[in-house]
């Protein structure tokens, strides 16, 4: 009896000791997984992302090619898109460009370059870069956030499943409209804010010791009418960008109020977002971006 108590007692305790390993092996293999999973989820949501905004942007043109729009949806949306959005645009440029003013102004009048180079230093600045850019985040943040969650509710109120009941193709009704005017009404109040945000740093580099007249001169000089054009048209590209995130998301909302939040926010967060990488690229091939050898 004594000599089996050994082997008795050696049974439990192996299998304890393979149990330990077997969990710290569990352990290990799910904190391995762990980033492959979240690895396959990104590139899942990506690739759905990109693959529904391509085939809503599809669709959309298909039936801008057709002349297939809701000529007073679109007009409305152009008040709410453009007309609503332009207040703020123009403050947020104004300021930005006297923002611009007021460094490169200092900067250069200490080193006698002040005459020479602001306006047009400034002129370029707000036509390229300033007042495209800031316009688009400004309509993405106020537009874009609208449009998801004006068609967010309509998905969840099943607004749009009765759209489709009537035989009308929700594209064509909620999404058209608001393509049209983004990429319509952006470069309007771009050349409105391009005019403002030059005044406003005009007002501060005179202020600060620039000469009137050189600023002028400085801005006639550098600045060309390819530039504004440039700008402009970098701001057609962000209109749909704006317009089909907002009703992509929008129409991929669930899950209530809530999930109207959250389609809310994913618009004007992957707007902007893309609205910078987009520019990027744009500004690369617009303006000629160059590489070293």
């Amino acid at each position: 009896m004594r000599r089996n108590e050994p082997e008795q007692e050696r049974t439990p305790r192996s299998e304890a000791v393979s149990e330990i390993f077997q969990e710290v092996g569990d352990e290990l293999a799910a904190a391995v997984a762990v980033p492959g999973e979240i690895t396959y989820r990104t590139l899942d949501r990506f690739f759905t992302f990109i693959g529904g905004t391509s085939s809503l942007f599809g669709r959309a043109m298909g039936y801008l090619i057709r002349a297939a729009v809701d000529a007073r949806e679109t007009l409305n949306q152009m008040s709410t898109i453009g007309v609503a959005s332009l207040p703020i645009v123009l403050v947020t440029v104004t300021f930005s460009g006297m923002v611009l003013a007021l460094y490169s102004s200092q900067t250069l009048v200490a080193y006698g370059f002040g005459g020479t180079f602001v306006g047009g230093g400034i002129g370029l600045s707000i036509a390229r870069e300033i007042g495209p850019v800031l316009t688009a985040v400004v309509v993405a943040a106020r537009a874009g956030s609208a449009m998801a969650a004006e068609i967010g509710s309509m998905k969840v109120t099943e607004q749009v499943d009765a759209l489709r009941a009537l035989a009308v193709d929700p594209v064509q009704y909620l999404v058209v409209p608001r393509l049209l005017a983004a990429v319509v009404m952006l470069p309007v109040i771009t050349i409105l804010a391009d005019v403002v945000g030059t005044a406003g740093g005009y007002a501060v580099a005179v202020i600060n010791g620039v000469p009137g007249g050189s600023f002028i001169s400085s801005l006639q000089a550098f600045v060309e009418t390819g530039d504004v054009v440039k700008g402009l048209l970098k701001t057609v590209f962000f209109g749909a960008t704006i317009a089909i995130v907002g009703c992509y998301e929008g129409l991929e909302t669930r899950g209530g109020a809530t999930g109207v939040g959250r389609s809310t926010t994913r618009a004007v967060v992957l707007s902007i977002v893309l609205i910078y990488i987009s520019n990027f690229f744009l500004a690369y091939v617009l303006f000629g971006g160059r590489t070293s050898v």
